[in-house]
């Protein structure tokens, strides 16, 4: 069943009303074709005005969706050949942070992303997406695993933010944060980050701090979410429409910024309502960027990854 968002509900109506008619066309000869065909384009005509006109607190929404694609949709969609590696070598296996070698495009890549799950049970299971101490580390095993033999990095960010219980704080969360970032920094191979739906505070950066940025076009990013954001200034969430657009958290906005490098286009409607083709458009897109990408020395991509992130806010 389609979930539709606040914003959706004349799209949904649309939707439901064309539902009726070819239920009731099933259940006799009474030719309904051409009133569906003209509900069809009337619903197309309002999604497409919907979608282009969002503000930053409906893209939120469609970022947070439950049915947009996740890390395990884009693996089945995208890559080839996935190998799942498990373990920080130190205490666990997060399920919140998977990632493991893959070939896309018949190229070795070594892939690390968040997923969230799209169940309660597989919800509970990875955490919602919040990574905890141990994730990152394997992040950090992982980046060095791909370091060493010149395979190129590609994470796919999609996280509130990192885990913030009390067992993390006492397994060092900010400690294994700094350092995947610093790995992402360090690192001699290429690395393609790209957030796929929601970027939230250190959590996604310590897998973002990539040569190239992607970004989905309803996808948000930001250094806190828009109800944190909302509680500090106004001491209550309810102003979180008025934190995100305050935040520029949009797509548009930082690659306006410069804190992105590329926006790519979804599916209309948003990335839920065609998993295959949001992973045709963001597999086509990290295919080319690492076309772009090979052909740099490690010290020139040590260089330009420098450059890029000491030139932000400049």
């Amino acid at each position: 069943m389609t979930v539709y968002l606040d914003f959706e509900k004349p799209i949904a109506a649309l939707e439901a009303r064309i539902i009726e008619l070819q239920e009731a066309a099933d259940e006799s000869e009474v030719d309904v074709d051409a009133e569906i065909g003209k509900l069809r384009d009337k619903a197309d005509k309002q999604l497409k005005d919907t979608y282009s006109k969002l503000t930053a607190w409906q893209k939120t929404q469609v970022a947070r969706h439950p049915e947009r694609p996740h890390f395990k949709h884009f693996i089945a969609s995208m890559f080839d050949d996935f190998l799942p590696l498990a373990g920080d070598r130190a205490f666990a296996d997060d399920q919140a942070i998977l990632g493991g070698l893959a070939r896309l495009n018949d190229r070795k890549v070594m892939v690390i992303g968040h997923e969230k799950g799209d169940d309660t049970q597989s919800r509970l299971r990875h955490n919602f997406g919040m990574g905890k101490p141990e994730g990152y580390r394997k992040a950090i095993r992982l980046m060095e695993l791909a370091d060493r033999f010149s395979i190129p990095v590609v994470s796919l960010v999609d996280t509130s933010g990192a885990f913030p219980g009390i067992q993390a704080e006492e397994r060092g969360q900010a400690e294994a944060i700094a350092r995947s970032t610093e790995k992402c920094l360090q690192l001699g191979v290429p690395m393609i980050a790209c957030i796929v739906g929601e970027g939230g505070s250190g959590g996604a950066v310590a897998l973002a701090a990539a040569d190239r940025v992607l970004m989905f076009e309803h996808a948000v990013y930001s250094v806190i979410s828009p109800e944190g954001c909302a509680s500090i200034l106004w001491r209550t969430g309810d102003n979180a429409a008025d934190a995100a657009q305050a935040m520029k958290m949009t797509a548009e906005d930082l690659k306006s910024l410069g804190v992105i490098d590329r926006i790519v286009k979804e599916p209309m409607g948003g990335a839920h309502r065609d998993h295959g083709m949001a992973a045709a458009s963001l597999g086509k897109a990290i295919g080319e960027e690492l076309d772009a990408l090979s052909a740099f020395s490690s010290k020139e991509l040590l260089q330009q990854r420098r450059a890029k992130f000491l030139s932000m806010g400049a």
